[in-house]
C-alpha cells in the first residue's frame, strides 16, 4: 500500500501530475470542478492510469472536500 499527499489544482487545462513540492506532496491539475466530487472522480481515474492499478484500488482516506488530500493506492 502506497500513501501519498497531494495537492490537487481543478478547472485546469488537462488532467496531468506536474510534478513534486519540496515537501513530497504531489501536485496534480484536473479539468474537473471541485463541484459534487468529479474532480475527486478525475483524480482517482488518473491515478490509477498512472500506477497501472483499477480505480477500486485508489481510494481517498483525507481531504474529500480539500485541495489537500491524502490517498492510499494498493500496488
Amino acid at each position: 500500500m502506497k500513501t501519498l499527499t497531494i495537492k490537487v489544482l481543478p478547472r485546469s487545462s488537462k488532467n496531468e501530475i506536474v510534478g513534486t513540492l519540496p515537501d513530497g506532496t504531489l501536485k496534480v491539475k484536473l479539468t474537473a470542478p471541485p463541484v459534487d466530487g468529479e474532480a475527486n472522480k478525475k483524480l482517482i481515474e488518473l491515478l490509477s492510469k498512472e500506477f497501472g492499478v483499477a480505480k477500486s484500488k485508489v481510494r481517498i482516506v483525507r481531504g474529500e472536500t480539500s485541495k489537500m488530500k491524502v490517498v492510499e493506492i494498493d500496488v
